[in-house]
């Protein structure tokens, strides 16, 4: 695993470190077209200028966003462009604290680039406190109606490093159909209460590497929703949040494979869960298949290795029909730690369709609350054990 982790973001800093190397121009908002650091004057036409033009050039070209504090209403930075192109970003781009500012849930959206970077040390701050206790995205839309601070749809062969996401209104980062696009040293930065900030949503994308991240948020660090394939989480640290979360899947229609999901070298320290595989009651058929969570620190993580396919928050579904979502191939490997919960481990498949394939290997986690030792759960599954088993696998009645 580690080898195709390096392989793949290597020969990305191979490619764009070659593109800095050619690149002709640098198309710098403020020196070129007119932007403030003021925190007033709108950055967006600058920006969309130099992305025009940066866009139209035939030789690789970099966008400087110096250092200094700017407002940007809102931007969609579009492609195809005709060479490589980097963002560099070394200030901090401020969104509208008014969330009645957006008339759509995007603030900076990239759409169909290829060979495309953004870096520069800067940060997306997407001014979110204003929204996050105003209403309860469990029981009505207003959420979904928030903007997200960064989007990148249809982006093939990106690298996103060394920039920050801070407080924003809905997620932080939404990739959908993507491919082959890496997060390198990237932070994410939001407080425990903030609503429905996941720090990055993955949805029908391929070959997308998460390294070396930071991620404190309200909700999940990292979610993989459907067609979700070939997906490196490695080197992450986790907390607050919810955890690194699969699904959670089947509420839809015609949904996609997730397969090839690989989590490593990650450390989650006081987040609401750990690991794990979520998917609806009463579900869509779909499947979910070869997944290893391997080598993971849990620091006082509630539901530290979670399989819920009985997963009906509000209680607003049907448990007595089970789940559609077939899982097959999942490995728990080297996770060792504290709970927060005296449920370490929790397997609960969907009776209609069991999981096949799970595997428990060298599970260390232990529990120190009043209720006793930690204990292990499962339902539908019979997992293959190795090494240590703490709690005793499957020891607790369903």
């Amino acid at each position: 695993m580690g080898v195709q982790l390096n392989i793949g973001v290597i020969s990305l800093l191979l490619l764009f470190t070659s593109t800095a190397k050619a690149q002709s121009d640098v198309f710098d908002v403020v020196a070129r077209y007119g932007a403030k650091a003021d925190e007033e004057t709108d950055l967006r036409q600058p920006l969309l200028d130099a992305w025009k033009e940066a866009c139209e050039s035939t030789a690789p070209s970099k966008i400087v966003i110096p250092e200094g504090s700017y407002l940007l209403s809102q931007a969609a930075l579009e492609g195809p462009c005709k060479a490589p192109i980097e963002l560099q970003v070394q200030g901090t781009v401020k969104a509208p604290a008014d969330p009645s500012a957006f008339k759509e849930p995007n603030w900076v959206v990239f759409n169909r680039l290829d060979q495309f970077t953004v870096s520069g040390g800067g940060v997306f701050d997407g001014q979110g406190a204003t929204t996050w206790g105003k209403n309860d995205c469990v029981k009505n839309k207003y959420c979904a109606a928030l903007p997200i601070n960064l989007r990148f749809n249809f982006v093939s062969n990106a690298m996103i490093q060394d920039i920050t996401t801070k407080d924003s209104k809905q997620f932080h980062v939404n990739v959908l159909g993507c491919k082959n696009i890496s997060f390198l040293r990237f932070t994410v930065s939001a407080p425990e209460d903030s609503l429905n900030t996941d720090g990055i949503h993955i949805g029908r994308s391929e070959g997308v590497n998460i390294t070396n991240t930071v991620i404190k948020t309200g909700d999940d660090c990292v979610s993989l929703g459907d067609g979700s394939k070939n997906v490196i989480v490695h080197g992450v640290t986790c907390g607050p949040g919810h955890g690194i979360s699969v699904g959670s899947l089947g509420k839809f229609q015609d949904e996609e494979p997730v397969a090839g999901v690989q989590v490593s070298n990650c450390t989650l320290t006081n987040t609401q869960n750990g690991v794990r595989i979520k998917s609806w009651p009463a579900s869509y058929p779909g499947t979910a298949s070869d997944m290893l969570f391997e080598d993971i620190t849990m620091n006082n993580v509630g539901n530290p290795i979670l399989i819920d396919q009985q997963y009906c928050p509000w209680n607003q579904c049907n448990l007595k029909l089970p789940s559609r979502i077939k899982l097959s191939n999942i490995s728990f490997k080297n996770i060792r730690g504290t709970s927060s919960t005296q449920q370490a481990v929790k397997l609960i498949c969907s009776s209609g369709l069991p999981c096949e394939g799970v595997e428990l290997a060298d599970i260390d986690i232990t529990y120190s609350g009043p209720e006793g030792p930690a204990t292990s759960q499962c339902a539908n599954v019979s997992p293959k054990l190795s090494g240590k088993q703490n709690p005793s696998a499957c020891s607790s009645p369903a």
